[in-house]
């Protein structure tokens, strides 16, 4: 049986450090970003991007690849992991 989470205690699991990246489709972004902050980015509505999300789930940052995504988690001090 999995246990059930609520997101507080999967973000009590990690601590403050502990990040997830997965993967996002451009679509789901573009949906939720102003206007303005999209003018210079050609992105597909299909295109796969990679989210870093902290343990309650607010996403952080999108990156084109998963590489970069770990890395700016990294470089940042937190402990990616990757969710499927």
């Amino acid at each position: 049986m999995t246990p059930h989470l609520t997101t507080e205690a999967f973000a009590a699991l990690g601590g403050p450090d502990l990040v997830y990246v997965r993967p996002v489709k451009a679509e789901e972004v573009l949906a939720g970003a102003p206007k303005e902050a999209l003018q210079s980015f050609e992105l597909l509505p299909d295109q796969i991007l990679y989210a870093v999300h902290r343990a309650d789930g607010a996403r952080l940052a999108v990156l084109t690849d998963r590489e970069s995504a770990y890395a700016a988690a990294v470089a940042n001090e937190l402990a990616p992991v990757s969710v499927h």
